[in-house]
């Protein structure tokens, strides 16, 4: 299962910032307290702060993107003191790093490491919008598509971070399987294992994808790249309850020539309450989980929607 992967074996960038270092603007830093004491006891972080690792100091002048002739730079407020250029090769240089982490974490709104939303200035010094991209952050998400990427304050949202953590699993799952050496049986059964986990985040993706597989027209490698990113894409989708509530219902399926009448009806009726919003997915999960235990069925067990990631993150209590 892809929550058994060791810790120091699932490496994830990061803020430096947000892991405690002071090395803000300020002196300061800015810790998550998900990323330190929850996240953190699960995966190694690779820290990095491009202000600080192409020679400011600490402190510093505080810098921002300014847009002038639809040009973006980052400089001080004055306009001074350019580090666009700097902060694009430190970016394009880490991007070549970054092949062995399975995620990003990055600090929002900062002009060098925000993933969306940074504020843009003009040349006067008005705020013009908030639709920029941090310089660094841009090289690493271009360079690495699939890697999943967030930021620390869209992590507060409990679907968001349960949903990055997941595609974080996921795609050390798939780095893991390719390191071992691809096969067509391998990549078939890492498929196996996500049928249920596509069918909760995208059912086009869950069906398109089974019929990748099933072609006999493509190598090897190109299926295995359309497929990742068919997968890498859909799991970016948040599932919904309605989603969700399907999911359980065909896994209920696999149990209904064993449970009793009241042992169905209160699966269903844990389902239902779960659909409308009344009680959290752990509810009828730890059900079902119950009842695999109790009837085991190998393919359900190798279901990596049951068991995304460590428990111990509790990820799926907060909807």
């Amino acid at each position: 299962m892809t929550n058994m992967v060791n810790k120091k074996d699932l490496k994830i960038g990061i803020s430096a910032c947000l892991i405690g270092e002071k090395v803000r603007f300020d002196a300061s830093n800015k810790p998550s307290k998900f990323c330190i004491h929850d996240l953190g006891k699960h995966v190694t972080y690779q820290p990095y702060c491009p202000e600080v690792a192409i020679g400011l100091p600490i402190p510093r002048p505080t810098i921002r993107q300014i847009k002038a002739d639809d040009v973006i730079k980052v400089a001080r407020p004055d306009g001074t003191g350019d580090v666009t250029t700097a902060l694009a090769l430190y970016g394009k240089k880490v991007a070549n790093l970054t092949k062995e982490l399975s995620g990003y974490i990055f600090c929002a709104k900062s002009p060098s490491c925000g993933m969306e939303r940074v504020k843009v200035y003009s040349p006067t010094g008005n705020s013009l919008v908030s639709d920029g991209i941090g310089v660094f952050a841009k090289q690493i998400m271009e360079a690495n598509p699939l890697l999943p990427c967030e930021e620390n304050g869209r992590l507060n949202d409990a679907l968001i971070r349960e949903n990055f953590v997941a595609r974080v699993y996921a795609y050390k799952h798939w780095q893991s399987l390719i390191a071992s050496g691809l096969t067509k049986h391998k990549l078939t059964s890492f498929h196996s294992q996500y049928k249920y986990s596509l069918m909760s985040h995208d059912l086009v993706a869950y069906k398109s994808l089974g019929r990748l597989l099933a072609r006999s027209d493509i190598a090897l490698d190109e299926m295995s790249e359309q497929y990742i990113i068919g997968l890498m894409t859909a799991l970016k989708t948040i599932a919904s309850r309605k989603k969700h509530a399907n999911t359980l219902s065909h896994i209920q399926g696999y149990f209904s020539k064993h449970l009793h009448t009241e042992e169905r009806k209160e699966l269903c009726e844990q389902i239902n309450a779960y659909r409308e919003g009344l009680i959290p997915l752990m509810a009828p999960l730890t059900l079902i989980k119950h009842y695999l235990l109790r009837y085991p069925k190998e393919y359900l067990a190798k279901q990596v929607y049951l068991s995304p990631y460590p428990e111990q993150l509790k990820l799926r209590y907060a909807y």
